[in-house]
């Protein structure tokens, strides 16, 4: 467990160094990724829809993220994938970030599909943003080779979006007075957007038990999302710095390996 704390922090484990230039091996199975939770100055967070065409978890709603590169610190590779998939680039100063917790995904996410092909840890990463749920939205560029539309969700709808986790124990006691639809932006082939009103309903799916590409939020994205629901509830947001890092402590940041998670942080093994 040593050894994924410092993971946490560094990007790779201190017991293992690594000569620079030197390329990771192909065949060590679990890949590492990091997933941004873009956070509004206004307590929205970004969403993204992945495009049918993708080999891995398509039509499925996600935060901007993917693959560490070799020796790429982890909030250089939250960033990077943000911009590559949204077109987003957050000015130096204008925000700060924490990691939320650590969640085990595999691909196809039910051995009734088949064997798992793709598997990953993947860091899920908080990023608070100075700037506005519009301010940011004018600036957003998605890159349709990737995304197929997107959402801000608040924190009613995610509360209920979080509840529907697969696995979970939580009653699925719903409010109700949930809005019966969410207001998004889909992408035209033209490469304009549109407005997409889409029904609540289909954010509260749960993972069928049949290869299916329904559109749905992913089962590791409601986990950063009960995440995140806890942070905001807890944590007061602090001055931003240039990239500045709110740092766990010690006790929380053990919790966010070898316990479930009961503050602001938890470790996940579920699939997509």
């Amino acid at each position: 467990m040593a050894a994924v704390r410092v993971l946490l922090l560094s990007g790779r484990p201190e017991s293992q160094p690594r000569a620079p230039g030197a390329e990771l091996p192909t065949n060590r199975g679990v890949d590492l990724a990091v997933a941004v939770v873009l956070q509004s100055s206004d307590q929205t967070v970004l969403l993204t829809r992945r495009t049918r065409t993708l080999n891995v978890s398509p039509n499925l709603w996600v935060p901007p993220g993917g693959h560490v590169e070799p020796d790429e610190e982890l909030l250089d590779a939250g960033l990077r994938e943000l911009w590559e998939e949204s077109g987003l680039q957050l000015p130096q100063g204008q925000f700060f970030w924490v990691p939320l917790g650590l969640w085990e995904s595999a691909y196809p996410p039910r051995l009734s599909w088949g064997l798992p092909t793709y598997h990953h840890i993947i860091l899920y990463l908080l990023v608070i943003s100075q700037e506005s749920q519009q301010q940011l939205q004018a600036r957003i560029q998605p890159n349709p080779r990737e995304v197929s539309a997107l959402m801000w969700l608040g924190p009613d709808v995610a509360a209920a979006v979080a509840a529907t986790e697969d696995g979970t124990e939580t009653p699925r006691h719903l409010p109700q007075d949930l809005p019966p639809s969410v207001l998004a932006v889909e992408l035209e082939e033209n490469g304009g957007t549109r407005p997409l009103v889409l029904p609540t309903s289909t954010l509260l799916r749960t993972t069928p038990a049949t290869a299916d590409s329904q559109e749905r939020v992913s089962t590791g994205t409601k986990f950063a999302l009960r995440l995140w629901l806890q942070h905001l509830g807890s944590v007061t947001p602090l001055p931003c710095g240039s990239g500045a890092h709110w740092d766990p402590g010690p006790a929380r940041e053990e919790q966010n390996v070898d316990h479930p998670p009961t503050t602001n942080q938890g470790s996940g093994k579920q699939s997509a």
